[in-house]
């Protein structure tokens, strides 16, 4: 957190907490803690949900591989686990927890790779205190056969391992309607173009984040500076729901970033021209990282067809993109319920809102 660890700044810090607490609840609907399949070394084919791991070793998740007989073994190892989740519960919003992976992981499902957590070898960067917390795509889980988890694991010393934390599969009862959701596989690309929020720009060569979760856990540890972020998506504008004012709901996003829907500008938090060179990030006096960012639009923002979102960010300090949902396309109704149960800061912004355009 990015707080002064004064009086003051420990209040803040619980004030933070009981909001986050109130912004989204999350239920647990699978418990993944207990036995895993485990093995040393290192090969690809051991993603494939189909492989025979019936002469893998049993190893208790989470926990250092250390403390279930692997005492000083640094280097790779790979877990295996098969669940299965209630069909009920698959036109939800799910999340894979982790915890914390000890030091570098590559998380598969089902075989398709997800999310990479710190930086492997040569290139190695340690994330062994970054919490795996991952949106599921609705189309990634199998309803009528077992799911499979496959983590790649890379130790470089000491304690290694899925060691910490909440380990599960959960959904959220934030009661959000969303009309479009926008959390999943977003493009993504260090540096600043702006070139980079038009339409017809070809981002097929950009590395694929997942949204919401730090850019740091996906290979780009300790960058700080400016990146992009674009998202495509499809819009019937015949439906009744896009006769409405909407809100596009991005979530928290570390630092400050300028939005734009189909190459106009949307909405920003703070000041990306001034801010960057003016603020001293580390001293902890910047608040934008935990605010959540909602952009009013109209229907005449939005295209028939393909929509483009873009979205410029710049990291100062620490973790950095966009790292905390909800993220999705709303009514002006909807997210005016959601954001009276946030903190007054938020209140503040969605007045403001209210009277913009």
């Amino acid at each position: 957190m990015k707080l002064k660890f004064n009086i003051i700044g420990f209040a803040l810090l619980i004030f933070i907490a009981n909001n986050i607490l109130a912004e989204q609840k999350y239920i647990r609907i699978e418990n993944l803690k207990g036995l895993w399949k485990f093995n040393l070394g290192d090969n690809k084919k051991w993603a494939n949900p189909s492989f025979d791991d019936s002469d893998w070793d049993p190893i208790k998740v989470p926990s250092h591989w250390e403390d279930e007989g692997y005492n000083g073994y640094d280097g790779y190892a790979w877990y295996r686990k098969e669940f299965n989740i209630d069909s009920k519960h698959l036109d939800k919003r799910l999340y894979l927890s982790l915890g914390v992976i000890d030091d570098v992981a590559e998380i598969y499902i089902n075989g398709k790779l997800l999310v990479t957590s710190g930086s492997f070898p040569p290139n190695f960067s340690t994330a062994y205190n970054a919490k795996i917390w991952l949106p599921l795509q609705n189309n990634i889980l199998n309803q009528k056969e077992n799911n499979v988890i496959a983590v790649r694991v890379y130790d470089d010393r000491q304690g290694g391992g899925i060691y910490n934390g909440d380990i599960g599969i959960f959904t959220s009862d934030s009661q959000l309607n969303f009309i479009i959701n926008l959390e999943g596989n977003w493009k993504f690309q260090t540096g600043d173009n702006s070139n980079w929020m038009k339409n017809n720009f070809d981002d097929k060569t950009w590395k694929t984040l997942i949204v919401p979760s730090n850019w740091d856990w996906q290979g780009y540890s300790n960058y700080d500076g400016f990146a992009w972020y674009r998202f495509s998506f499809d819009v019937n504008l015949e439906k009744e729901i896009y006769k409405n004012d909407l809100v596009i709901m991005l979530g928290k996003i570390d630092d400050l970033d300028e939005t734009y829907l189909n190459e106009k500008f949307i909405g920003s938090t703070g000041d990306l021209l001034a801010m960057p060179i003016v603020r001293n990030f580390s001293s902890g006096n910047n608040y934008e990282y935990n605010q959540l960012r909602g952009y009013k639009i109209k229907k005449e923002d939005l295209r028939n067809g393909r929509n483009v979102i873009a979205i410029r960010v710049y990291d100062g300090f620490q973790f950095g993109g966009i790292y905390e949902g909800p993220l999705g396309i709303v009514t002006l109704r909807d997210y005016l319920r959601y954001i009276t149960r946030n903190s007054d800061r938020q209140k503040k912004n969605f007045i403001e809102l209210l009277f913009d355009n």
